[in-house]
C-alpha cells in the first residue's frame, strides 16, 4: 500500500537525519510531575513534549530524546508540499517538538500542579522548522499511581484537504538500551494468553492484530516501560542503533497507528497510557484500565 510506504520513509528519514546531523543546542526548560511513584518531564521550550518517563525512586530515564523529533509527542503527515528536508522532498509534518535543525515549537499556554499539566503548542514543520498556525496541539498528563494519563487533541483550520496517511497516535521513542518490544496478538485478549517478545529491526516494521491495544520496550529482566493506546490495534516500531541513554542517537521506536485524512476542520482527541514495571505488572495494569474504560469513548475525530 502506498501510504504505508511513504510512512516507512518519513520514519525512516527521521532517524537517518539524527545520524548526519548533529541538533542545535538549545537551552531546554524542563517541568517536572513526581507522585512519589513515577516521574514525567516535559520540555517547555520544545512544546512541551515529553522526553522523561520513569521510576521516581530510581532517578532513571527510560525515554529518548535526542532531538525535536524525539518526545513522546504529536506529529501529522499531509500532502507533498514542496518542502525539502536536508536534500530529501518532504510533506506538510507538523510537529509538536520542533524541526529537524532544532527549532523548538512554542508553547502557547501551560498549566500544572504537582502530578498534573496541560500544554498548548503550536507546531513546527519538521522540514522547514516554520512556524504551522493553522494546526493547534494540546495535551493533558495526570499521574495516578504508577500510571501516566496522557490525553491528546490535534485541530486543524486549514484550507487544504491532505490525503489519508498512517498518523501515529502518539509517536514514542525509547532509550536503546531498552530492546525487547513485547505484546500480545492472539485471539483471546485479556485471558492470559503468550505473549510475543522480540528485538524490532531496521527501517519501519508494522504489527497489527494487538487485540489488548499495549505494546512495551524492556531490557533482558523484562523490566521497562509499556504503553497502553485504546481503541488501536496496530503499531509500527523499529531500533536505530547509537548510543544509548536519555541523549543518545541511538532509540527503540513505536507508534500506534491510524489512517487518517486531515481536512479543514479535522480534530482529533485521544487517550493513551504510560505505566513502569515488568511485563507482568503492565499486562496487569493495563488490563484494569481496559475494565475502567469499557463503556468510555477514548479517540474521536470530529468535525469543528
Amino acid at each position: 500500500m502506498a501510504d504505508k510506504r511513504h510512512f516507512q520513509w518519513c520514519c525512516s528519514l527521521v532517524v537517518l537525519a539524527a545520524w548526519c546531523f548533529q541538533p542545535q543546542v538549545l537551552a531546554a526548560d524542563w517541568l517536572y510531575l513526581d507522585n512519589g511513584q513515577v516521574r514525567l518531564g516535559v520540555d517547555r521550550a520544545a512544546g512541551a513534549g515529553i522526553g522523561y518517563f520513569g521510576e521516581s525512586a530510581t532517578g532513571r530515564n527510560l525515554l529518548n530524546h535526542h532531538d525535536k523529533g524525539r518526545f513522546i509527542q504529536q506529529s501529522y503527515y499531509g500532502a507533498k508540499d514542496g518542502s525539502d528536508w536536508n536534500g530529501k522532498a518532504w510533506r506538510w509534518n507538523p510537529v509538536q517538538g520542533g524541526g529537524w535543525r532544532g527549532e523548538p515549537a512554542r508553547t502557547l499556554a501551560f498549566t500544572n500542579t504537582a502530578t498534573t499539566l496541560y500544554a498548548k503548542t503550536l507546531p513546527k514543520h519538521w522540514a522547514t522548522g516554520a512556524d504551522v498556525p493553522a494546526v493547534t496541539m494540546e495535551e493533558w498528563i495526570e499521574l495516578r499511581d504508577r500510571v501516566a494519563q496522557l490525553r491528546f487533541r490535534m485541530t486543524y483550520s486549514g484550507s487544504t484537504n491532505h490525503p489519508p496517511a498512517h498518523q501515529e497516535l502518539p509517536a514514542v521513542f525509547a532509550d536503546f538500551a531498552l530492546t525487547n518490544l513485547v505484546y500480545y496478538q492472539g485471539a483471546a485478549p485479556w485471558t492470559g494468553g503468550a505473549l510475543t517478545r522480540r528485538v524490532p529491526g531496521w527501517p519501519n516494521e508494522y504489527v497489527k492484530g494487538l487485540a489488548e491495544n499495549w505494546a512495551a520496550f524492556v531490557d533482558d529482566r523484562d523490566w521497562g516501560f509499556g504503553v497502553f493506546f485504546p481503541g488501536t490495534p496496530e503499531v509500527t516500531c523499529y531500533r536505530a542503533p547509537g548510543k544509548p541513554g536519555p541523549a543518545g542517537s541511538g532509540c527503540s521506536y513505536l507508534a500506534p497507528i491510524r489512517t487518517l485524512a486531515i481536512t479543514n476542520g479535522f480534530a482529533l482527541e485521544y487517550e493513551v497510557f504510560l505505566a513502569v514495571g515488568t511485563v507482568g505488572h503492565l499486562r496487569i495494569k493495563f488490563r484494569s484500565l481496559a475494565e475502567e474504560l469499557r463503556n468510555k469513548p477514548v479517540a474521536r475525530e470530529a468535525r469543528e
